[in-house]
Parts: structure tokens; C-alpha cells; sequence
């Protein structure tokens, strides 16, 4: 789910400290995100969130959650229908981990 290779190595070149900072950024840039393509009906807008959404991911080692991004790109960028019910458990469940591997309850936890 998680490459802990590059969430180490990002650790690392940016330090502890702006780590976190990033981590932060990271989760609210993906909140809005998510909540911008649950509003979304134009494929290509779709196309674009999800572009993005898969680029931020995979910078901070969200393996499974980019690879989702990407086949939905795709989808959308070839007009087929699009459930974004896996993605946003995926994003759930991947958002849960950092924060636990960082001692950060969720919001609303």
C-alpha cells in the first residue's frame, strides 16, 4: 500500500520537521481533492483531479493509491464510467497508516 522506502527517504532529504509540514499539506491538498471529484461530472475535469491526485501520491509513496489515480485517469480520459468508491477507501485507509506512523490522530477520531 505504502512505500516506506520513499516515505523514509522523503524523511530524510527534507527532515523531520518539514516532513511533517509536508505530510500536512500533502492531506489537505488530497481532502480537497477527493471532495472536488466527488462533485466532478465532466470527464475531463475528472481526468485532471485524478492526474493530479496520482502525481502527489506517488511523491510520498502512496503506491496503491497513485495506481488507483492512474487507471481512473485513463478511465475518464476514455469517456468510461467511473466509481471512485475504491479510491476513496484506498485514500482512507492510506491516510490512517501516515497518520498512525506519524502519532497523529485523525480528524473526528
Amino acid at each position: 500500500m505504502i512505500d516506506w522506502a520513499r516515505v523514509t527517504d522523503l524523511r530524510t532529504e527534507v527532515g523531520e520537521t518539514a516532513f511533517s509540514e509536508v505530510l500536512e499539506l500533502f492531506l489537505e491538498e488530497m481532502d480537497d481533492a477527493m471532495a472536488r471529484l466527488a462533485g466532478r461530472v465532466e470527464q475531463a475535469a475528472m481526468a485532471d483531479e485524478l492526474h493530479f491526485a496520482r502525481g502527489a501520491a506517488l511523491n510520498l509513496g502512496l503506491r496503491e493509491f497513485s495506481t488507483l489515480c492512474q487507471r481512473l485517469e485513463h478511465a475518464a480520459r476514455t469517456g468510461q464510467q467511473i466509481d471512485l468508491a475504491p479510491l476513496r477507501a484506498c485514500y482512507d485507509q492510506s491516510r490512517q497508516v501516515l497518520l498512525g506512523e506519524r502519532g497523529i490522530a485523525p480528524e473526528g477520531a
